[in-house]
């Protein structure tokens, strides 16, 4: 049975007692355990069930590759699935819960798949449940459905009570990984004057270094561990977070970080988890190596681990996995673990090596002190159900003949070590095939190439193939040397530690155990512990035509879920390799996605919960509306004012009221929210010309400019009034709703396409508030606040002008949107207020009038304004608006330029904007359809026109509407016909868009 060992356990405080509950069952552990050792440590071997066939499940592992101790870990609202045990930290309280079965962890109904597993095999659900096809909707899916997944979903009524945050990071060098290579690294880029991060997703730095032994500088590995991080403590330069995962590597040297700050003490103050966005000059992954099982015939029964792990768990938890231990490997490390576990007073039966000449000073070692060693064997299956009962030695050329049975309680399997590409790898890191360590590693000369040309990530250690103590210590720190002399810090000339560990013999690469093991042994013997996939599996995929390593995966789901190839990649590729005859650097490897191991839901959302999961934007006027009544309008992030009812008005009268007295004297909107985004440098103007249909760099400074911004397929995509400030700078105004999207647009051209013009943009709706006021009347109020000469001479329609208004300083520009005489004033956000209660101050006397945006809209229909949104849907073009004016017939090219000229964006029969106007005055629907006689091949009724904006105008005392007609400016006069809502059939006049002021005389006074 697996117990705690009376001593030892380095990680562990004996003196503090833990008391936490497993399915129930209330169990003890000390400060220091994991949740697996201590579930080891209280005889729980037995901790879940596979997907596919629920065979019983046990720990493998003692780290993040583990794939079959995933619990449900908490209760009520603190409940998450999924949770490693391996990496879950020991608390007071904690209670956790085995996963996929039903009624019970020990009798589990779905065990039955078992018996059924011949005909279970891989790919069997897509030749089952495609016929008949009938019974898929009925039978299938929702059999598929409640199927899926481990763990149970959270109870979605209830509230997670824990905070998460968001954190931003800025270093020269991050070094991933807090091993005896990663403090090495770090602390040579420390000395070197660099801003150094080490992240390290564990609670302990130091790696296996403490538990494989050796010397470093001739002290003990722990020693040199403590010594080392005294020295990075004390360097300012360099910041320390454990318990954080390097979770994905992208471009330019992003890292995105996992730090599980108080899973180990729920309910404290702060976050529970926090995710870093780190930007680092260089990174250096130092992320060690996994050790791979071995696939022979039982190889899943709990009691059978990786001898790492077993090592593990008697060295920093003082739990031994079971009286008696066989060991099985093809490399010396596994020696490791067999005198670990000899020295601790617990019995080795038997080390069977399958190198024929087996190993070197380990073994000898392990001879020593009495371990009897089998080389040139292998097992051939394990014995047990529910746990290891014995196992059956065979040698390992043959088919599995039994040549002993040896009784234990579990088996350390030892297949070597892996590096851990996985980080180098997201980020277009390419990898190479060692074959004296049958393993993957990453290839210095493929790197990950950053924006300066260079490669900006570096593996070093055992993630960079490196398995001596002393070639681990060196290769770090010239990896560290490396990164701070490439980001131009002077480092340090001194020596790398000296690092001595056992002399070792070459591993022996053994995919299956024993070599030919016939059929029904390749049917036990397990790749993916998670998904349930055996040798037989993989070689069958081949024989059915899979021959890519993706499609393989795919079609029998190896080293998907929460593995992702950790512990089944490189054996189910080595078998993929065997049944198609090709060598493995051939076979490839399938892609390694980010996160590393999964992250929490919560993380990922950060503070965005509740009331701020998408977060208000208010303009610096937001209160003052709040206070005077306003309807809001939700526009994009924003909250604007929809009007401002009096008492007694309903929304309506409100919208009528605020238009005539705009219309007759004047009104005045918070404009704020309109996206103002500068675009600065000496190719600005090119840049805008590329960007807009229309010619920007003729702009002279102190005018404005009306432009449309298009897509690269032809399609309107913005609209505004484009100012130019100087030479080399202009103020682009864009919809309230697309600021952040077309600013994104601009910098995804400028650095992706355009990367090398000179062009700087910012997004700067937020610094300034801005108000329009509106109306025959608004002149006279600017003068009365006074400071600028804002007459028609002074600035003229379509310019603008800096100056001060009422005290405050301000920009004017002469533009409208409402056709009346209009100005737009732009203040700093904090002077908002004071403008706009000085113009309400100064206006009272004109009856001046705040309007919201339903006026606003109105008042731009009538004058037959587009709207982003409205006349555009995604499939419109500027010619379709009647804009073509707006299109530069000098410029070569713009964006969406060739695209407009396709045959379909030149069909005469595309829809064309006017305006509509109904017969009895009343409003037509919006988005109405106009119909044309016939019907269509679907027997459909064939349409010629549909709204996209309609009002009723208080202006004209009547319905208007803007719509998209067939051949619509060339049928002026005729009657088309819509339906309302109800289906009753309206009538409507094609006119002109422009309903209010055609000449545009009311906005030039």
């Amino acid at each position: 049975m697996s117990t705690r060992l009376v001593s030892g356990g380095r990680l562990i405080d004996r003196t503090k007692p833990i008391t936490f509950r497993f399915n129930g069952k209330r169990l003890k552990g000390h400060a220091g355990d994991t949740l697996a050792s201590a579930l080891l440590a209280s005889d729980q071997m037995l901790v879940g069930r596979s997907f596919k066939y629920h065979r019983p499940r046990g720990i493998v592992a003692s780290g993040a590759e583990e794939p079959n101790a995933l619990v449900g870990l908490g209760e009520g609202a603190r409940f998450e699935p999924n949770q490693r045990a391996t990496t879950t930290e020991l608390f007071e309280g904690l209670t956790a819960q085995s996963q996929n079965h039903w009624p019970s962890l020990d009798f589990d109904i779905g065990a039955v798949n078992t018996h059924f597993a011949r005909f279970l095999t891989a790919g069997f659900y897509y030749k089952m449940f495609i016929h008949p096809r009938p019974l898929w909707k009925h039978v299938y899916e929702p059999f598929i459905r409640q199927s899926a997944g481990l763990g149970k979903a959270p109870d979605a009524e209830t509230k997670d009570s824990d905070r998460y945050e968001h954190f931003y990071a800025f270093t020269d060098v991050l070094v991933i990984g807090g091993g005896v290579a990663g403090l090495q690294a770090a602390l040579a880029a420390g000395r070197s004057g660099a801003k150094v991060m080490l992240i390290e997703q564990t609670a302990h730095l130091g790696g296996r270094a403490p538990v494989d032994g050796g010397t470093i500088d001739g002290q003990e590995p722990g020693a040199w561990v403590d010594q080392t991080l005294a020295a990075l403590n004390a360097m300012p330069n360099v910041t320390i977070r454990a318990r954080t995962m390097g979770a994905g590597i992208y471009d330019h040297g992003y890292v995105l970080g996992y730090e599980r700050v108080a899973d180990e003490r729920p309910g404290t103050d702060g976050p529970r988890h926090r995710l870093w966005k780190i930007r680092a000059g260089r990174v250096i992954t130092a992320t060690g190596a996994i050790e791979r099982p071995i696939s022979f015939a039982g190889n899943d029964i709990p009691g059978v681990m990786l001898a790492g792990a077993v090592r593990d768990y008697v060295v920093n938890y003082g739990v031994s996995v079971g009286d008696r231990t066989v060991v099985v490997t093809n490399n010396d490390d596994a020696y490791r673990t067999a005198i670990v576990l000899a020295k601790a007073g617990l019995s080795v039966p038997c080390i069977i090596d399958a190198r024929p000449l087996g190993g070197g000073a380990l073994m000898e070692e392990a001879k020593a002190l009495g371990i009897r060693v089998e080389t040139g064997r292998g097992i051939a299956k394990v014995l047990g159900g529910k746990r290891v009962t014995g196992v059956v030695l065979c040698n390992m050329v043959g088919e599995g003949a039994l040549v002993e049975e040896i009784a234990c309680e579990a088996v350390a399997m030892s297949g070597g070590w892996s590096p851990v590409v996985h980080l180098w790898s997201h980020c277009g890191g390419k990898l190479t095939w060692d074959a004296d360590q049958a393993a993957f590693r990453p290839d210095a000369t493929r790197a990950p190439i950053g924006a300066d040309g260079q490669a900006n990530v570096l593996a070093a250690g055992a993630a960079n193939g490196f398995g001596r103590l002393q070639n681990v210590l060196q290769d770090a720190d010239v990896a560290g040397k490396m990164a701070a002399h490439a980001l131009g810090f002077d480092a340090p000339k001194d020596a790398p530690p000296m690092g001595e560990d056992a002399a070792v013999k070459p591993l022996m690469p053994v995919w299956l155990m024993p070599q030919s093991a016939h059929y029904g042994l390749r049917m036990k013997a397990w790749l993916d512990y998670q998904n349930d996939v055996k040798v037989s599996d993989v070689q069958l995929a081949a024989r059915e035509g899979y021959e890519s390593v993706e499609h393989t995966k795919r079609y029998t789901t190896l080293g998907m879920a929460t593995d992702q190839g950790k512990l089944s990649n490189i054996n189910g590729l080595a078998i993929l390799s065997d049944a198609l005859g090709e060598p493995i650097p051939q076979v490839g490897t399938t892609t390694f996605r980010p996160p590393y191991t999964p992250i929490s839901m919560g993380a990922i959302a950060g503070e965005a919960r509740g009331e701020i999961f998408q977060p208000l934007r208010r303009t610096p006027m937001h209160g003052w509306h709040e206070a005077h009544g306003a309807e809001w309008e939700p526009v994009g992030h924003w909250r604007r004012p929809y009007c401002f009812p009096k008492a007694g008005e309903d929304k309506h009268a409100a919208v009528a009221r605020e238009i005539n007295a705009t219309r007759q004297s004047i009104g005045m909107l918070d404009a704020s929210t309109l996206g103002k985004i500068i675009v600065k440098g000496p190719d600005a103007g090119k840049f805008l010309d590329m960007l807009y249909t229309n010619m920007m760099s003729t702009l002279a400074p102190g005018k404005c400019r009306y432009g449309l911004m298009c897509n690269e397929n032809g399609f309107l995509s913005d609209d505004g009034v484009v100012a130019r400030i100087d030479e080399d700078t202009f103020l682009c105004h864009t919809t309230t709703g697309g600021a952040d999207r077309i600013h994104a647009h601009m910098e995804d051209w400028l650095q992706c396409e355009w990367w090398d013009w000179k062009v700087y943009t910012a997004n700067v709706t937020e610094q300034f508030a801005q108000i329009a006021v509106v109306g025959p009347n608004a002149r006279k109020v600017l003068e009365k606040l006074g400071g600028m000469d804002v007459s028609k001479e002074a600035l003229p329609f379509m310019t603008w002008a800096d100056g001060t208004l009422g005290g405050i300083k301000a920009r004017v520009y002469r533009i409208s949107f409402s056709g009346e005489l209009s100005y737009e004033i732009a203040v700093p956000a904090n002077q908002g207020l004071a403008l706009w209660e000085a113009l309400i101050d100064a206006g009272a006397e004109f009856g001046i009038t705040p309007y919201g945006t339903e006026a606003l809209h109105v008042m731009r229909a009538e004058k037959g304004f587009i709207m982003i949104g409205d006349e555009t849907d995604g499939t419109v073009i500027p010619q379709d608006l009647g804009l073509g004016w707006a299109i530069s017939k000098k410029k070569a090219d713009y964006l969406g330029k060739r695209a407009q000229e396709r045959t379909h964006m030149t069909d005469p029969n595309r829809w064309q904007l006017v305006g509509l106007e109904t017969v009895d005055g009343s409003v037509l629907p919006d988005g109405a359809l106009a119909y044309a006689s016939g019907k269509n091949a679907n027997g459909q009724r064939n349409t010629q026109g549909r709204v996209t904006s309609t009002y009723h105008s208080p202006t004209l005392g009547r319905g208007i509407a803007m719509g998209l007609v067939l051949n619509g400016p060339d049928r002026m006069g005729e009657v088309l016909h819509f339906t309302n809502t109800e289906g009753e059939p309206i009538a409507a006049k094609i006119v002109s868009p422009v309903f209010y002021d055609p000449e545009g005389e009311k906005q030039n006074v």
